[in-house]
């Protein structure tokens, strides 16, 4: 069986601040398709195009990973399109967004988190 993960705008600058490999961690804990919504990737375009130093380049290593990721072709507001979209296809959000993860939590929806800056952890709520 399939397990999806919606990976956010700063969960996909993970591996550009941190030196943290995303996807073997999130292979670890069972994930085995990563999804990515549009407004991220234009997140990240921005970061990329007026960020300055660690920023910048957490940006550039997030956007050549987008290769390894199904990119969804939802409009809005970053924060909303995961809530719904992870509500309809009842899959988990990797994100270190404070305010989206208590969003998520309060829907019962699974959250995976940097922890220590050394790995992945989940939030179960299923």
């Amino acid at each position: 069986m399939t397990r999806k993960v919606i990976i956010d705008t700063n969960g996909m600058m993970v591996p550009g601040q941190f030196g943290l490999d995303i996807f073997s961690e999130l292979e670890r804990l069972g994930f085995d398709s990563y999804m990515v919504i549009r407004p991220s990737i234009k997140e990240l375009e921005k970061i990329y195009a007026e960020g300055k130093g660690k920023d910048r380049k957490a940006a550039k290593i997030a956007l050549s990973l987008l290769d390894r990721c199904t990119i969804i072709e939802k409009n809005g507001f970053a924060d909303d399109v995961i809530v719904e979209l992870a509500m309809t296809e009842k899959v988990a959000v990797l994100t270190n967004d404070i305010e989206l993860k208590k969003r998520l939590c309060s829907k019962g929806i699974t959250t995976v988190y940097l922890r220590e800056k050394t790995r992945l952890s989940i939030n179960n709520f299923y």
